[in-house]
């Protein structure tokens, strides 16, 4: 089996948590998110943990030092035998200039960068119909995947909700800072290093092209008789910032 590295961008709204998930189950990968990083960290009380803790209480944003060494540590977990996939980092340029040195040290595949490309449009027509239930937390799209009921949760009957951050305002807000923070990472990458896919297309077409070009980017290294153990062999140590 090959070891599949995958940086998976796309602004808010565009599916990519289905698409992850969905990534996750057909290739037996863990999705690793900066989120899931600070709190397991802050769960176990690590050093690294109670630096990135001290931080977001006081409302301030946990620094690339901090972040790159949780990925450092993250990414050798026993869950990350067959790769992993990377949701929400890099989110700055020297993250990404971190990672693909982290990459090299340790004798890993390049990682394969898809970017879920949908027009401001389409994503403001689906964040817009976005509901959420307020008891159970689970999210509903109008249009797409609406509840049995109108406008009541099919779990608890609870009625829904728009959360603030589906305004209009505050969703055109988010999409220039996405692309404020992403343009230039994947600028970083180059053209030649993005996989660009319609996320405009219904899930199941996503799904398919995400597919499609991790098998064909796997075919080259069976060919070569590529290690499927990724980085299982020596590991340099990347010390912790």
């Amino acid at each position: 089996m090959s070891y599949y590295i995958v940086l998976l961008f796309g602004p808010p709204g565009c599916g990519k948590g289905t698409q992850a998930a969905g990534i996750a189950a057909r290739f037996r990968i863990p999705v690793v998110s900066t989120g899931e990083l600070f709190r397991a960290e802050c769960k176990a009380g690590t050093e690294l943990g109670r630096r990135a803790c001290s931080i977001l209480a006081q409302g301030g944003l946990v620094g690339d030092d901090i972040v790159n060494a949780m990925v450092a540590g993250r990414i050798f977990n026993a869950d990350c035998g067959n790769g992993f996939l990377m949701d929400g980092y890099p989110r700055t340029v020297p993250q990404a200039q971190f990672f693909s040195s982290l990459v090299d040290q340790r004798g890993l595949p390049d990682p394969v960068i898809i970017h879920l490309d949908v027009p401001d449009d389409a994503l403001m027509a689906r964040l817009a119909a976005r509901r959420q239930c307020p008891q159970c937390k689970r999210i509903y799209n109008l249009r797409s995947q609406p509840p049995r009921r109108e406008g009541k949760c099919d779990e608890d009957g609870a009625g829904l909700i728009m959360r603030d951050d589906d305004r209009e305002g505050v969703i055109r807000q988010r999409l220039r800072t996405y692309e404020e923070l992403t343009g230039p990472i994947l600028d970083w990458y180059g053209s030649s290093a993005v996989h660009r896919i319609d996320g405009s297309l219904p899930p199941e077409g996503v799904a398919r092209e995400i597919e499609q070009i991790l098998l064909e980017w796997a075919e080259p290294r069976a060919a070569n008789g590529s290690s499927s153990q990724g980085g299982q062999g020596p590991q340099p140590t990347v010390a912790a910032p």
